[in-house]
């Protein structure tokens, strides 16, 4: 009996270590300034099986970055435009809360929400997160509602100060600095109009959008399917070229994926993603 017994503990043992040691796959994207490792997430089945397979099909090959913004995102993957085809396909949305909009986050492009409510993804075209590191003020208060709170505050002869700042702002187009300047009368707003501006915020959220970095506004609103784990420098260069109309880069940048099938604990060890249990 005790045979049996220890037997089978062993033979569970050996099955929770293969499941562990089970292979996955690590993308190479690589560009004319630089190449990037990103791994796909488990959690997000549908979208990492539809891109490895555009992947493996050659899909991506020759596609280029064609809309870039700075401290935003850099997109890609139109294979339509490629291959001059018009595809209406979607992937249904997979949102997991604790995948944020962090610098090297890979997402999934989409239609907007009038014409796509549910949010559903586009077949091939995804973005990777460039964005910015965030201040907690920034992150915790709603900016929208800040917005119309001082919009209420300028109105009041006793604010003069605060309209002028305001409209030299405005007149510079200098967003930032309005931004900024708002968050300075937090309590004043909520004081003088009885409303509640400031929100809790997972403290995780808060450590990568003020350590990392990234689009924190779009958490949420498309799916977050894989990462980048090597070359987030290469984020930031591409993030640098001029653009043109539409944000689309003057220069056009080409990509080349490949494929490569490791053992999850050797990706690990060379890039540092921890699997979940």
């Amino acid at each position: 009996m005790k045979k049996h017994i220890l037997f089978a503990l062993t033979t569970l043992f050996i099955l929770s270590s293969c499941a562990k040691d089970k292979k996955d796959v690590v993308i190479t994207m690589k560009t004319s300034y630089g190449d990037m490792k990103i791994i796909l997430f488990e959690e997000t089945p549908l979208h990492k099986a539809n891109f490895i397979k555009l992947a493996e099909d050659g899909q991506y090959d020759s596609t280029v970055f064609h809309r870039i913004i700075k401290e935003f995102m850099i997109q890609g993957g139109n294979v339509d435009e490629k291959n001059g085809t018009r595809s209406n396909e979607t992937i249904p949305a997979e949102f997991v809360d604790g995948f944020y909009h962090e610098k090297g986050a890979l997402a999934a492009a989409r239609q907007g929400d009038r014409s796509n409510p549910e949010k559903a993804s586009s077949w091939c075209q995804f973005y990777i997160v460039d964005g910015k590191k965030w201040t907690e003020a920034e992150l915790t208060v709603d900016q929208r509602k800040l917005n119309q709170a001082i919009g209420q505050l300028m109105q009041y002869e006793s604010q003069a100060d605060l309209r002028d700042q305001f409209m030299e702002l405005q007149n510079n187009q200098d967003h930032d600095g309005m931004n900024k300047l708002a968050l300075e009368y937090v309590d004043l707003a909520e004081k003088e109009l009885n409303i509640k501006l400031k929100k809790e915020v997972d403290p995780e959220r808060l450590k990568k959008y003020a350590e990392v970095g990234g689009t924190p506004h779009l958490d949420g609103a498309y799916t977050v399917f894989g990462k980048v784990v090597e070359g987030l420098d290469v984020i930031d260069k591409i993030a640098e070229v001029e653009t043109g109309r539409a944000d689309k880069p003057i220069d056009p940048i080409y990509m080349t994926l490949e494929i490569e099938r490791l053992s999850k604990k050797k990706i690990t060890k060379l890039y540092g993603y921890e699997y979940p249990e």
